[in-house]
Order: C-alpha cells, then structure tokens, then sequence
C-alpha cells in the first residue's frame, strides 16, 4: 500500500517522524488506525493522517532545562 505524504510535511520529516514512529508500534504501542498492515504502513497512516504529529523538544523541556 503506497501512503501519500502530506503537503505539510517535506519528504525527510515525514520519513523521520514515521520511522519513530513504527519504533514504538514495534515496540508494543497501540496503533490509532484500523488495518492489517505492518508498522511501517500503519505509522505512515497515522502521519498522514494527523493522528501522530511531531513536537519541537524546547515544548517538551521545563524552562529550567533549557538555556
């Protein structure tokens, strides 16, 4: 199954942020999308469609972490 990348996302940041992605379902994480597929199509699914989306680490961190 061919997934299309969205618009909003260059090429490297959705190969990126699936591959995470596809660790964690591997990993026991529960998939967000219905489907018999493996977890490199099921984590580009859920890219696609916004149901996993990135965040910048500096909105993760306390600000006594960061600089």
């Amino acid at each position: 199954m061919m997934v299309t990348r969205p618009p909003h996302f260059n090429p490297y940041e959705f190969a990126v942020v699936s591959g995470l992605r596809a660790h964690q379902l591997i990993h026991g994480c529960l998939p967000q999308v219905v489907g018999e597929h493996n977890a490199t199509t099921i984590a580009q699914m859920e890219v696609a469609s916004g149901k996993i989306a990135r965040i910048a680490i500096v909105d993760v961190l306390p600000k006594s972490a960061s600089r």
